[in-house]
């Protein structure tokens, strides 16, 4: 057996639990990156090297949005970048989970690239809004900002909330995670709007500026729900573990 096939049955046989994912994620960016990270095993990369390809591609989608006019040419390049640097970045766990090879200096560096990712995607955003979109109205230019100020809320939220349950585990003896629930398939599509694989689709229409901006301005109303309701939801959690 190749190492390739050896990497995908063994992969194929580890997924993490659907549990919270939605159904852009679970169907097609933990596939795909199921194959990068097979192909990463293959080639002897490690999960921090497939971490910082991740951030190379995510990063040149960046920089095509900040400077290049828009068109269809530029959104499908956009696009291509974004999501193959999505992908990367369910490989790189994938990889080491295959290998053997996670530690805490991996997971750090892959929160802040995930950190990074995610302020100057919004920012490049703000540049491109600024020079080639022509607002008569500069109340624009702060959609990409409230954006940026939710996405980064509820990344460092969810993050915070997951070392908080784990310490708190760790201080009450406990075995391990609790059993995950069944994932449900009605919340992963209400996740959809959220998810960054669907953001990174927007980009296919980055050359018609007014669908891109109704999209753009919807995916900010999810985000402003979602980030309400997760705040909640995780302060109520944490105050649970208190009592």
């Amino acid at each position: 057996m190749s190492q390739f096939g050896y990497a995908i049955r063994q992969l194929s046989a580890a997924q993490k639990s659907a549990k919270g994912v939605s159904l852009y994620s679970r169907y097609v960016n933990r596939p795909a990156g199921r194959i990068l990270a097979a192909a990463g095993y293959s080639m002897k990369l490690t999960p921090n090297q497939i971490t910082l390809i991740s951030g190379a591609f995510t990063f040149a989608g960046v920089v095509m949005i900040a400077v290049l006019r828009p068109s269809p040419a530029a959104a499908l390049g956009i696009f291509a970048a974004l999501v193959v640097g999505f992908a990367l970045d369910s490989a790189d766990g994938q990889l080491a989970r295959l290998t053997g090879t996670g530690s805490a200096a991996g997971e750090w560096l892959d929160h802040v690239v995930d950190c990074a990712k995610m302020l100057a995607l919004h920012m490049a955003v703000l540049l491109s809004f600024y020079r080639y979109f022509g607002f008569s109205d500069p109340r624009y230019l702060f959609l990409p900002i409230a954006f940026q100020f939710t996405a980064v809320m509820v990344f460092f939220g969810g993050i915070l909330t997951e070392q908080l349950k784990r310490a708190a585990r760790l201080r009450n003896d406990a075995d391990g995670p609790a059993p995950a629930a069944p994932a449900s398939t009605l919340r992963s599509v209400a996740l959809l709007p959220v998810d960054y694989g669907v953001f990174c689709a927007v980009f296919l229409l980055f050359g018609s500026r007014e669908v891109f901006v109704a999209l753009y301005c919807a995916l900010l109303a999810a985000h402003v729900l979602f980030m309400v309701a997760f705040l909640v939801k995780w302060y109520r959690e944490l105050s649970a573990l208190t009592r």
